[in-house]
């Protein structure tokens, strides 16, 4: 039987990734099978959490997904002892309309899967403050349960007594208190988190904060806290169709951001993925009947993109017979030209009209549901299709026919429809699940 906790806190930045890095690894150094999930659009973390536990990681998210779906992705923990979910933002922060079966907050999944929230804080410019603030989180909401709070970059022994003494008065439990420690900060993009593959030592950084953490927090007082959990096998509940039967994906530093689940429920419809890098000037697979994009950073590699003759061309004479998507990075990449942030215009593969610039920063960023105009790889005319869009860039030009009609969560038209021509299509949001 699985013992089961979300790791979660009262906003971003405070530690969640790196309390949920460290747990995971200490307990799996004492021989416990430890299974994480992320809670939330986060095509990161879920690879650091594979590093950390040995065991593949996937989202979960109660906007775009029902609970069949979450039910069904979940139930990989029935083997492991210990199942940990990690938030994304704070706890209860998700979008003011409800999606499928939630408003993507992670308060959502706690209630949902019974499992107690155990809160990361950091008290840094506060004291008993900080305890009122997770009295606060703990009080909020009926059915989300608190298990207890690890506070992350306390500045003194008297520092930690303070806010430790205003807990117990609050009747709140403090699992342990991390001082300053640089060495297990994670490197940052303006994205999120550096990709896990993308550093060498990760490794022996998950090891340092297991150590650290092992040292300041009472690990089995939290793995007491967490909740028995017994779930039942599900049945398969992804609402999936592969978008081929043998799917060519671009995978590189380039094109990374694709959701674990997305992969898993292609493998198990039955297509074969075959990876191929633009980045080392590889072409899709001849034998491939789809050719799928995913997102990632194309502008820190438009160059090496723009250069990579035999790539472009590849592509290009592909899409001649077959269809050909892009996410996000990706849809950029089938466009005309992508201008990085010094202003200097990349050529890339002319698929679609497509022409984007980081040299004028934007963000973008939340929810999408899209209904398609028109069909893409995988999906009919009028599909309802719910994905995630982030990043900075900005349309310069989108002269194609739009995909989609394409809404944010609160209802609103955004001009961010995607494009088609031919064989290509794309769009800015990565996709997580189809409305059934």
């Amino acid at each position: 039987m699985a013992a089961g906790l979300v790791i979660s806190a009262p906003a971003s930045g405070v530690g969640k990734t790196t309390l949920t890095l460290a747990l995971a690894r200490a307990w799996r150094n004492r021989g416990l099978n430890v299974q994480c999930f992320k809670s939330g659009p986060d095509y990161i973390d879920p690879a650091f959490h594979a590093a950390a536990t040995g065991r593949a990681s996937v989202n979960v998210d109660s906007w775009a997904m029902d609970r069949a779906t979450i039910a069904h992705l979940v139930s990989r923990g029935l083997d492991a002892d210990v199942v940990l979910a990690e938030g994304s933002m704070g706890l209860f922060d998700g979008v003011a309309a409800p999606g499928v079966s939630g408003t993507g907050a992670t308060a959502d999944i706690a209630q949902m899967l019974g499992w107690p929230v155990l809160l990361v804080i950091d008290p840094s410019g506060q004291a008993q403050t900080a305890a009122a603030i997770a009295a606060g989180l703990r009080d909020y909401r009926p059915g989300v349960r608190l298990a207890g709070v690890v506070l992350n970059r306390v500045a003194s022994p008297r520092h930690e007594n303070l806010v430790r003494h205003a807990l117990l008065e609050a009747g709140i439990t403090m699992f342990g208190a991390l001082p300053r420690h640089a060495e297990i900060s994670l490197p940052k993009r303006h994205l999120g988190l550096v990709q896990a593959e993308e550093q060498a030592e990760i490794g022996s950084l998950i090891d340092e904060a297991a150590r650290f953490v092992a040292e300041h927090v009472d690990l089995d007082a939290v793995l007491r806290s967490a909740a028995a959990w017994s779930p039942q096998p599900a049945a398969n509940g992804l609402n999936v169709t592969p978008p081929g039967q043998r799917i060519a994906l671009a995978r590189d530093a380039a094109f990374s951001f694709v959701y674990p689940h997305m992969l898993e429920a292609w493998r198990a419809a039955g297509a074969e993925i075959l990876p191929f890098s633009p980045l080392a000037d590889e072409v899709p697979d001849a034998s491939a009947d789809v050719c799928w994009l995913p997102g990632g950073y194309p502008e820190l590699h438009a160059g090496k993109i723009a250069a990579n003759a035999q790539f472009r061309g590849g592509l290009r004479a592909f899409a001649e017979t077959r269809p050909v998507h892009g996410e996000c990075g990706g849809y950029m990449v089938l466009g005309e030209g992508l201008t990085d942030a010094d202003g200097i215009r990349h050529e890339m593969t002319g698929l679609l009209g497509l022409e984007t610039s980081f040299a004028k920063r934007r963000m973008h960023l939340g929810y999408r549901l899209a209904a398609l105009a028109a069909p893409m790889p995988g999906h009919r005319v009028g599909a309802r299709l719910r994905g995630h869009e982030f990043h900075y860039s900005t349309i310069v030009a989108q002269p194609d026919t739009p995909l989609a009609v394409v809404h944010d969560a609160t209802g609103a038209v955004i001009a961010e429809t995607g494009s088609r021509r031919g064989h290509a299509t794309g769009t800015f949001f990565h996709l997580i699940a189809e409305d059934r």
